[in-house]
């Protein structure tokens, strides 16, 4: 007799699993922090208010989601095509080339918001470029998309650390970094839409890349589930053979979804380099890059899973903050473990409570869930 299988709703598979796992994922760290000497329950209670105890915290916890809801949708879109893009990192990096060559140029000529949609093409362009050598290698070498996404990711590094060494930084400095914008290519804070609910927002670095981060979103929803280009991409991410016998073409799809995933993976440079530091330094990624495979995974690779995992991340990174400076005992290294457990029990974890979720789904609703027929029974 086989074992009933029930098909889960999508509130239960989108919302419910992830909801779970982050919860076991909070309790295991927890244990970390009572083993430190620590109480879990006040760590809890400063985290939560360092991330939104103030206008300026909620400020924070929105910029640094701001991008990891870029990173995260990059990856998604890569893997509903059957990819894993893990270079963002370097995509996000060098697409700060991009945004350089912008900004530099028109910071003094134009205002800023002729500056940012300019910015804008060229922080996608120059990440989808950079995207496309790894996905061609992919399409027509059969080189692995993961090795040669890692390996650009370093390649990107050196290329920047040259730049700003060598090419880009003003003569007279030592600094490794471009000359300040001037106001042509700063994008404006958005602490008004905090302050006008009665929050002090004082020098967050919050702006308008936010609302940016959003649309593309809603542009990443309705390319995969509401576009032919978008059901092709899935089609050939659930079942390759499936898609060719299709007529779908292998190598457009990989190099299209690729392209796409850069693009949005360099739009991520817009926000500390136009919203917060109006310059191009060293390392301004960050590791966003890296966060944002651990945000799509949470996200289940669905923008309205993404946007939610991505201010998780910002409440672990400006709450994690403010816990390590009240806390002596928890380092930013023991911040980093409980966004360790995070990403375990979200990713590698993900199907771990799956099982047991859906054989209660399916004793309560047999019928409506598809509870499978024996061998020799039904059509």
């Amino acid at each position: 007799m086989s074992v009933p299988y029930a098909k889960l709703p999508g509130w239960a598979d989108y919302g419910l699993i992830p909801v779970i796992n982050l919860l076991v994922a909070f309790l295991v760290a927890g244990i970390v922090v009572l083993l430190v000497g620590e109480n879990p329950l006040s760590a809890a209670v400063i985290l939560i208010d360092g991330a939104f105890g103030s206008g300026q915290n909620i400020a924070y916890t929105l910029y640094y989601a701001t991008n990891f809801i870029f990173t995260g949708l990059a990856v998604a879109v890569a893997f509903h095509a059957g990819l894993f893009n893990i270079g963002g990192e370097g995509q996000a990096y060098i697409a700060g080339l991009g945004v350089a060559l912008v900004c530099l140029t028109f910071d003094a000529v134009l205002p800023w918001w002729l500056t940012f949609p300019l910015a804008i093409i060229a922080a996608a362009a120059v990440g989808a470029l950079w995207a496309l050598i790894p996905a061609y290698l992919q399409a027509k070498r059969g080189s692995h998309i993961v090795i040669t996404t890692i390996m650009f990711n370093f390649i990107a590094a050196s290329a920047m650390v040259y730049l700003l060494v060598d090419v880009l930084k003003p003569a007279g400095s030592m600094a490794p970094q471009t000359r300040d914008f001037f106001d042509g290519a700063q994008l404006p804070k958005m602490g008004w839409l905090l302050e006008s609910l009665g929050l002090a927002v004082r020098s967050a670095p919050l702006n308008i890349s936010f609302l940016l981060a959003l649309l593309m979103a809603f542009a990443v929803w309705v390319l995969i589930w509401r576009t032919k280009l978008g059901y092709e991409m899935r089609t050939f991410g659930f079942s390759p053979k499936a898609a060719r016998y299709a007529g779908i073409s292998e190598s457009r799809i990989i190099i299209i979804a690729m392209m796409i995933s850069g693009g949005l993976a360099g739009m991520m440079a817009l926000n500390p380099i136009m919203g917060d530091q109006h310059r191009v330094a060293l390392d301004f990624v960050a590791g966003a890059g890296f966060v944002g495979i651990a945000v799509a995974l949470m996200g289940r690779s669905h923008p309205a899973g993404i946007v939610p995992a991505a201010i998780l991340f910002g409440v672990l990174y400006q709450g994690g903050a403010e816990l390590a400076f009240e806390m002596p005992n928890i380092s930013r290294d023991m911040i980093v473990i409980i966004q360790g457990l995070v990403i375990l029990f979200a990713g590698a974890l993900e199907h771990m409570f799956r099982a047991p979720i859906q054989a209660v789904f399916a004793s309560f609703s047999p019928r409506s869930v598809g509870v499978a027929a024996p061998k020799g029974e039904g059509a």
